[in-house]
């Protein structure tokens, strides 16, 4: 038979999606399940947004413009200015997710070959963007003894080559909940123009900000213009992440004439995605206090909980609604699908999305696993029970 590509055959499997037929047959079996292992929020969707779309006359679905709609990105740029980020409407391009804005960024801005360096663990598909581009990760490893905090930038410029294009972070972190604070995003800021690399931030968490801390943008950086780009979605923020909708933001004009030919090869974002997004850009602060409130809570109970079992070390996430815990196993892949098929209490059990999908260098995170603290407090109690009581009796 015709042979799969290169590319198609080193392209990872998801570390979080491929647990799935494990998970239903569990429910077939009659289970029920405790989801940890994914970033999907049970909070509800702000109803002005769901409201803008049941209320819409639109008579033809119609493409919109491939930078995505002249209101949405006007609407964008201010909510961007209420967070001390000055940009204009025409910096921004919008994406179907932020999955697309980073396939677009690293077509825009690396030829397969370059490298791109990324503080590790770090969020699964960054693997597979790189993957389809030909554009090789190198990994700034940090330490769950750290609380995962970013590499001295000593040991961090060591590993800038004449191929490295670009730093890639995400603030706050997926996996792990780091922070960055104005001190570190400075000290990679002097570092991408002392070598002219660009900076990229996956801002997506922004709001999720913890204990009285405050988020710094990349693009709050002085004389960065040429260098910063952030990545941005309403999937987190909005408990949209079945909306699709991302953006990229940038002033530097070349950037963004570069990922706009790719957004007008796709022809255009979704539209009514577009209109239930511009339309929650609308949501109260209230919403996000409240949001807010919840995750601590959430976040506290959960590490409450894990530090009580024996040989667990849990990361204290700042922010996003993630965390790493390392158990006392040698293999979470294994126990993560040994959880699914042959442990449950009272026809309970937990799913949870093994660590070592989100590191690059072999052999690290492999007795890690990520937890996402998206449930009530509740939930979370019985979940974290669930695997207390699994470790007694699992075997490697």
């Amino acid at each position: 038979m015709p042979t799969i590509s290169k590319k198609g055959r080193l392209m990872p499997e998801s570390p979080i999606r491929k647990l799935v037929p494990f998970a239903e047959q569990a429910k077939k079996d009659g289970k029920h399940i405790y989801h940890l292992n994914i970033g999907q929020p049970d909070i509800k969707t702000p109803e002005v947004a769901l409201q803008a779309v049941k209320d819409n006359t639109v008579e033809i679905l119609s493409y919109s413009r491939s930078e995505g709609s002249e209101t949405y990105r006007t609407k964008l740029a201010a909510y961007y200015k209420k967070h001390d980020i000055t940009v204009d409407p025409k910096d921004i391009v919008v994406t179907t997710g932020a999955s697309e804005a980073l396939l677009f960024l690293f077509s825009s801005i690396m030829d397969p070959g370059d490298e791109v360096i990324i503080s590790e663990p770090f969020y699964a598909n960054y693997i597979a963007f790189s993957t389809a581009t030909g554009v090789n990760v190198v990994p700034a490893i940090c330490d769950i003894d750290d609380n995962f905090a970013l590499p001295s930038i000593e040991t961090f410029e060591k590993l800038i080559t004449p191929k490295t294009k670009s730093i890639l972070i995400c603030n706050p972190g997926n996996p792990t909940g780091y922070l960055y604070s104005k001190e570190e995003i400075q000290q990679l800021a002097d570092l991408a123009k002392k070598h002219d690399l660009f900076l990229i931030a996956d801002e997506v968490y922004r709001e999720f900000v913890y204990d009285g801390e405050t988020h710094y943008s990349i693009l709050q950086l002085e004389d960065m213009d040429e260098h910063t780009i952030v990545i941005d979605s309403v999937s987190k923020r909005y408990s949209m992440c079945g909306a699709r909708v991302g953006c990229l933001v940038s002033r530097n004009t070349t950037v963004l004439q570069t990922v706009l030919k790719y957004a007008q090869a796709r022809l255009s974002p979704p539209t009514f995605a577009q209109i239930a997004s511009e339309a929650a850009l609308d949501t109260p602060q209230s919403y996000f206090d409240d949001v807010i409130a919840e995750y601590v809570d959430r976040r506290d109970t959960l590490i409450k909980e894990l530090q009580q079992i024996e040989g667990v070390k849990v990361g204290s996430p700042k922010g996003a609604f993630y965390c790493i815990v390392e158990l006392p196993i040698k293999n979470s892949d294994n126990f993560a699908q040994w959880l699914l098929e042959h442990f449950d209490i009272n026809g309970e059990t937990v799913m949870i999305a093994p660590a070592g999908g989100f590191y690059s260098t072999p052999g690290l995170g492999l007795n890690q696993v990520r937890i996402a603290y998206v449930l009530n407090r509740e939930s979370l109690i019985k979940a974290v029970n669930i695997i207390k009581e699994a470790l007694k009796v699992y075997k490697d």
